[in-house]
């Protein structure tokens, strides 16, 4: 099949591409900070933020061990998810945790959108995402596929929440290769977006990594030249940072190869539509664990 892609020059539409990325994490992300998670994970037996994070998220691969869930996530310090999991299975089900996560979420969107919940632009790109979804293969792709076999809502504002929840899962399963591929382990990639600034400083402990662990990750990173001795990421440092993303990149274009130029265009405006009142309120606060891109350039689509 020819590319349907337009003329802008491939950097160009590398970074258009990303843009659609960020806002597709973006609606998705909801579900992580709002306010409603204590009350609904509490009500299943989910004790502590972290339990029900992890619980929920990953209640879509079923009541897999620890081990799994930590290989999947890739950035979290083992005994953080030996904390959570199995343990949590003993209070509640996958099946309930993943509808408690629809329930947060469908809490949390309604307070930001109000009746724009029913818009038909909501409509219109779950349709326009779920064929992205059917179509893109799972091959290498565990949480994408685990997401995407989740029965999809029929309320138009949660499909495209089933829908970028698995759209996100498959970036985040191709960015994991990606920092295979470039020999940076969990903690390291955890060290390096702090140096590069795209992360609080507190992500160590965010991510329950010990001083040592830490110190070890740095000092890796230090003798491959990508920090100088005093934990900023040198020239090479950023390079080869930015070679994971542009690998990132190549392997989750196939999912918008389909748009032309201005095709992708008008995805990338109704989504602002749909997300800039959500990060705008604070729903997706920056900096945060994620390394999502500010709320300034989420809602421009830069």
């Amino acid at each position: 099949m020819a590319d349907p892609r337009g003329s802008l020059p491939d950097p160009t539409r590398r970074s258009a591409e990303r843009a659609v990325w960020r806002l597709i994490e973006a609606y998705h992300a909801l579900v992580y900070y709002a306010p409603e998670r204590p009350e609904v994970y509490t009500a299943l037996g989910l004790k502590g933020g972290w339990m029900g994070y992890f619980a929920t998220r990953s209640a879509a691969l079923g009541a897999v061990p620890a081990d799994v869930v930590t290989a999947c996530f890739h950035g979290f310090a083992p005994r953080m998810v030996e904390r959570a999991l199995p343990d949590a299975w003993r209070h509640t089900t996958p099946e309930q945790a993943v509808a408690a996560r629809l329930a947060v979420f469908d809490r949390a969107v309604r307070r930001h959108l109000g009746d724009r919940v029913d818009a038909p632009v909501l409509s219109e790109l779950a349709e326009q995402l779920t064929g992205v979804v059917e179509t893109l293969p799972a091959a290498g792709a565990p949480l994408f596929a685990a997401h995407r076999s989740l029965g999809r809502p029929e309320a138009a504002h949660l499909a495209l929440f089933w829908a970028t929840s698995a759209l996100r899962e498959f970036r985040g399963d191709a960015h994991v290769a990606a920092l295979r591929v470039a020999g940076v382990g969990s903690a390291e990639s955890n060290v390096l977006m702090v140096a590069l600034g795209l992360v609080p400083d507190d992500q160590r402990s965010y991510r329950g990594w010990s001083e040592s662990e830490w110190a070890t990750a740095a000092a890796a990173l230090t003798g491959r030249g990508w920090l100088t001795k005093a934990g900023a990421a040198t020239t090479t440092g950023r390079r080869e940072r930015a070679a994971i993303e542009a690998h990132t990149d190549a392997m989750t274009t196939e999912a918008w190869r389909h748009l032309d130029d201005d095709e992708l265009a008008g995805l990338t405006g109704r989504l602002v539509g749909v997300t800039e009142p959500i990060v705008t309120a604070g729903g997706v606060p920056y900096p945060n664990g994620m390394g999502m891109a500010p709320t300034t350039e989420v809602t421009v689509g830069g």
